[in-house]
């Protein structure tokens, strides 16, 4: 890990020039007392690092020093900044080791091409936060801890405990064994096996995770895209609810937060989206719309539309002007 932060600091002066030591520990999230320490191991392993005392002072490098990063060419580190722009990093819980990594990048290529690189990369946007029509697809909010947790789980090949809750119910414990984590339109699944039974689960439903000791019980080997496209088919065609509704654009992400899955989406009125989605069962989604109050309008099926009205009626019924 520090040999990894040494390096960083390294290609952060070369490509930066003169740095002062709070800068660098806020790039490297670290402390300056972090810093000065490298700095000084740095120095005792012979990089010239020099210091600029006073107002505007800082670290710097002597001019010319280089690192033996070699073996891009500009196609190949394009190709790798501009893989590095989506946001994997972020979702996936690595969004420090991917700047380090396109540090590397950039260091490896001849002084010539840098700049190039570097301008044609800001050339190229991959997956923005907001689409044409104004809608906001950033990732789902996590619990702090839950993805390093679930990510070692996967990685290391252990088993993984956790508190989930579901939609509509109470929050449950789980002890699985984790095969892999899928991102799909900004939500990061778990695929995992219980008891031998395929499981999938949202990170954003889980509470807490914790990375056990004890081996998992999984395949050595893995086609994930594969597994995915089975899960996906068998999710599909399960027994569930499907509905047809109108919501308010602003209000989208709320409802796909509590659905089973989205089949279809196109635009409706100006300002309002047609969605077809699916629910649990006939509960799920009488809940689900009940959330929105006026901003949500079922089309289909008509024992939604007759429960959502008698729930109204209920209510008026309950408090009377």
């Amino acid at each position: 890990m520090r040999a990894d932060r040494l390096v960083s600091l390294v290609l952060l002066l070369r490509q930066r020039g003169r740095m002062t030591a709070r800068e660098l520990a806020g790039e490297l999230e670290v402390s300056p007392r972090t810093v000065l320490r490298d700095i000084e191991a740095l120095s005792s392993a012979g990089v010239p690092v020099y210091v600029d005392r006073g107002r505007h002072g800082g670290f710097s490098l002597l001019p010319g020093f280089r690192t033996e990063l070699t073996g891009l060419n500009q196609d190949e580190a394009l190709a790798m900044l501009t893989a590095g722009s989506t946001r994997g990093g972020s979702i996936f819980g690595l969004s420090a080791p991917l700047a380090s990594a396109m540090r590397k990048v950039i260091d490896a290529l001849p002084d010539g091409h840098r700049a190039n690189v570097d301008d044609a990369a800001r050339r190229l946007l991959v997956e923005p936060e907001t689409d044409l029509l104004s809608r906001r697809t950033a990732p789902e909010e996590l619990v702090a801890g839950v993805m390093s947790e679930v990510r070692r789980a996967v990685l290391a090949g252990h088993k993984l405990r956790f508190d989930y809750a579901a939609p509509t119910g109470t929050p449950r414990s789980h002890l699985v064994d984790p095969i892999g984590l899928v991102t799909v339109r900004d939500r990061t699944y778990l695929l995992a096996l219980a008891a031998g039974e395929d499981r999938t689960y949202r990170l954003s439903r889980m509470l807490s995770a914790e990375e056990l000791a004890e081996p998992a019980d999984r395949p050595a080997r893995v086609d994930l895209d594969r597994v995915w496209a089975e899960r996906s088919a068998r999710f599909l065609a399960d027994d569930h609810l499907s509905v047809t509704l109108e919501v308010r654009a602003s209000r989208r992400d709320e409802l796909l937060g509590t659905v089973r899955a989205l089949r279809a989406e196109r635009p409706a009125e100006p300002g309002w989206l047609r969605l077809d989605v699916a629910f649990d069962d006939l509960r799920h989604a009488v809940w689900a719309v009940w959330q929105l109050e006026l901003d949500a309008r079922v089309l289909a099926p008509d024992a939604l539309c007759e429960a959502v009205a008698r729930r109204a009626r209920e209510l008026v019924a309950l408090y009377p002007s």
